[in-house]
């Protein structure tokens, strides 16, 4: 049976390891736990009216919302981890050219569903936390709580009996194996997936590789109310830098940060606490009763690309190792696809006719 190690065991690195054939394969995930950016975040899976402009990472984000069905069906995860209760998107101005491309856009994405224009009562009435105001409302749109994701899924790998070692790790090349070394052990390896983050780059340097990776933080504000009713509403993408996400058991959760000269620093801030509250303050219907309510933090770091697109893939010179980085803030939406995509390669020896990436090389050079 062949040894598999997973570096990473974050939203791709957890999804890889629960479609594996653990028949083929013997299955072990390292993470050392600090900073792991899914374990901080809470998103919105709702990628169709991004202002982004990169076709191929559209397509890969489109596919990823997509894939969300097979996921719930195939791992049984319920409506506290992920749930499809639709999308309000608010801004001044354009809301008629948003719905117009959301038409568009469903010919080749179905998964957009219901289409509408809210008025300012109806928006309200969608999302009571929100003052009057027009919206777009489409009924694909989803959030997932990657805290909860990880959990669950590690709970299901556990039970496929895939191994967990949570040590920091280097990796080296030893003959025709990897050799995957903890203060505490050493692990041989047929075959290496690394999937840790801007870790990656630490992982690749000293084995010679160029790595076009640098870490964010990103902080969320999670507030814990008394709206029992937050698990049925739909969450909400502000026209600014924050987005509205309500949970289960009254949370309502306002994200995220994107601080790019914090790198790896995981202290929670009062300067995100100012900026995400002060960025939302304007949308919502009573911003100071929710502001009153206690309120934690969750912080992590993000791995971008020069060009923000993510990679994934087996390295052409190296085919037994495969690495997956730099999915940015789409982490959510395009983590667990991309982990399902690993998966399929590796059980079946064929890599999907897509084009989602530019050439593996375009970040990673020796």
């Amino acid at each position: 049976m062949q040894k598999i190690a997973i570096i990473g065991s974050g939203i791709i690195g957890i999804t890889l390891a629960n479609y594996l054939d653990t028949t083929k394969y013997d299955i072990t995930l390292f993470d050392e736990g600090n900073g792991q950016a899914t374990k901080a975040s809470a998103g919105i899976i709702s990628p169709w009216l991004s202002k982004r402009r990169n076709k191929r990472w559209y397509r890969l984000a489109k596919d990823g919302a997509a894939f969300f069905q097979k996921l719930v069906t195939d791992m049984n995860i319920s409506n506290d981890i992920y749930a499809q209760n639709g999308t309000i998107l608010l801004r001044k101005n354009g809301l008629e050219s948003l719905a117009t491309l959301a038409e568009q856009r469903k010919r080749d994405a179905p998964e957009i569903g219901e289409i509408k224009l809210l008025s300012s009562n109806a928006t309200t009435n969608k999302l009571p936390l929100l003052a009057p105001q027009e919206s777009l409302y489409i009924s694909g749109g989803a959030r997932l709580d990657g805290l909860h994701y990880l959990d669950y899924m590690k709970k299901l790998a556990a039970q496929k009996q895939i191994h967990f070692i949570s040590e920091k790790v280097t990796l080296e090349k030893e003959n025709n194996h990897w050799q995957i070394n903890t203060p505490n052990q050493q692990m041989s390896a047929d075959r290496v997936i690394l999937a840790a983050g801007p870790n990656c780059k630490t992982l690749l340097e000293p084995l010679g590789y160029q790595v076009d990776l640098r870490p964010q933080k990103g902080q969320l504000i999670v507030f814990k109310t008394s709206q029992t009713q937050s698990v049925n509403w739909p969450v909400a993408m502000l026209d600014n830098e924050a987005d509205l996400i309500p949970a289960n058991n009254g949370q309502v959760i306002i994200g995220s940060t994107h601080e790019n000269e914090e790198h790896w620093d995981l202290h929670p801030t009062t300067a995100a606490f100012e900026q995400l509250t002060t960025n939302s303050k304007d949308f919502l219907q009573f911003p100071e009763s929710l502001l009153k309510n206690s309120f934690s933090y969750r912080v992590g770091t993000r791995a971008y690309t020069s060009d923000f697109a993510p990679f994934f893939g087996p390295l052409t010179e190296e085919p037994s190792l495969l690495v997956a980085s730099g999915l940015g803030s789409s982490g959510l939406t395009t983590g667990p696809y991309i982990g399902y995509l690993l998966a399929n390669y590796i059980n079946e020896g064929t890599w999907p006719d897509t084009d989602y990436q530019k050439p593996l090389n375009t970040y990673i050079q020796k």
